[in-house]
C-alpha cells in the first residue's frame, strides 16, 4: 500500500466516524503537535478560534481526543535500555487477562502494554537502566509469575520514526 493510499483510507476511515475535513484537519495537526496554541491550528484548520475550540471541546467530549502528553526520552532520566517483550500466558490463566494486564502497566519499568491476537498473548515495551534490570524483569519478576507460560525478549537498538500522527 503506497502513502498516498494509506492516506486516502485513514480520510475514509474518518468520514465514516462522522468526521468532517474540518475535524480531520485538527486531529492531524494535533496528532502531530498537542502543544499547538489555538491560534494556530485555528488557522491550520481555515476557521475561526472559538469555532476551533468548540471542535476540539467536542472531540474531547466524544471520546476522539483521548489526551494530550508529554513524550519522554527514556535514556534522558537514565532508562538506557528498551526492550519488547512478548509474553504468552497458559492456557488456564485465559480468564485472569485482565488482571495480569493490570499487573504489568503497574510495573515501573513498562512504558506500553499491547494485548494480541495469535500465539502470544501481550506485547510489552519496557525501559530499564541496564541489562542487569531487564534480565530481573524478564527472569525473576514476568518469568515467576504463574500465569506466564513464556516469554521473548528483543532490544529496541533504535526507534526508526516517531509517531507521524493521524
Amino acid at each position: 500500500m503506497s502513502a498516498s493510499d494509506s492516506s486516502t483510507s485513514r480520510r475514509a476511515a474518518m468520514a465514516d466516524a462522522g468526521l468532517d475535513a474540518v475535524d480531520r484537519t485538527i486531529i492531524s495537526e494535533l496528532s502531530r503537535n498537542g502543544r499547538l496554541s489555538n491560534t494556530e491550528l485555528a488557522a491550520r484548520a481555515g476557521i475561526a478560534e472559538s469555532t476551533c475550540l468548540k471542535r476540539v471541546r467536542a472531540l474531547q467530549a466524544n471520546g476522539v481526543i483521548v489526551g494530550f502528553h508529554a513524550e519522554i526520552s527514556p535514556a534522558a532520566i537514565g532508562l538506557h535500555l528498551e526492550a519488547l517483550i512478548t509474553i504468552r500466558l497458559h492456557a488456564h490463566a485465559r480468564g485472569d487477562l485482565r488482571r495480569f494486564q493490570a499487573y504489568v502497566e503497574d510495573l515501573p519499568a513498562t512504558q506500553r502494554v499491547y494485548f494480541l491476537a495469535g500465539d502470544r498473548d501481550f506485547l510489552v515495551h519496557v525501559a530499564v537502566p541496564d541489562a542487569a534490570a531487564l534480565r530481573e524483569l524478564v527472569s525473576d519478576t514476568l518469568s515467576l509469575r504463574p500465569e506466564v507460560a513464556s516469554t521473548s525478549t528483543s532490544l529496541i537498538f533504535a526507534q526508526a520514526a516517531g509517531s507521524r500522527g493521524i
